[in-house]
């Protein structure tokens, strides 16, 4: 299974992105890209996109960056460290959130991210994180669900 194939999946899971509305652009080795469009039903009281919104979807690009560089039988990074900082209010027709892995060793992997409100004409910068994420003990979880025979 390839990288991308292995992130598609793992987003395609995803109800709280479903929720969102939110799509995955582009998963490669040590990069991932999430949009999603301008919705008022996820407006905050100024009609900018909510701020959770926006750290959801760098949240989430963060941690499936770590995820094209953790061994294949990992199938979830932890979370240890987040750290966003809001630089302009989230008006635009669409936002995409673009992570990069920064630094990557045996159990800990430093992203950042960056979410841009994107427009007709423009991409305009609105926020930015810094994301520490631990691979733990690197083995498949179980499936939830009835377990087949023989297994």
């Amino acid at each position: 299974m390839s990288i991308s194939e292995r992130v598609s999946d793992s987003f395609a899971k995803q109800q709280f992105m479903a929720t969102l509305g939110a799509s995955l652009l582009l998963a490669t080795t040590g990069a991932v890209e999430i949009t999603i469009p301008f919705r008022a039903d996820l407006t905050q009281q100024n009609e900018f996109l909510h701020a959770g919104v926006i750290t959801s979807i760098l949240d989430s690009a963060c941690g499936y960056a770590a995820l094209t560089v953790a061994p294949r039988e990992c199938r979830c990074p932890k979370r240890r460290i987040l750290k966003s900082n809001l630089l302009s209010p989230a008006v635009g027709e669409k936002f995409i959130a673009r992570a990069q892995v920064k630094k990557s060793g045996k159990r800990i992997t430093v992203c950042t991210a960056d979410a841009f409100a994107v427009s007709a004409t423009e991409e305009k910068l609105i926020a930015t994180m810094l994301a520490t994420i631990m691979t733990m003990n690197a083995h498949p979880m179980q499936e939830l669900g009835p377990t087949a025979p023989g297994s």
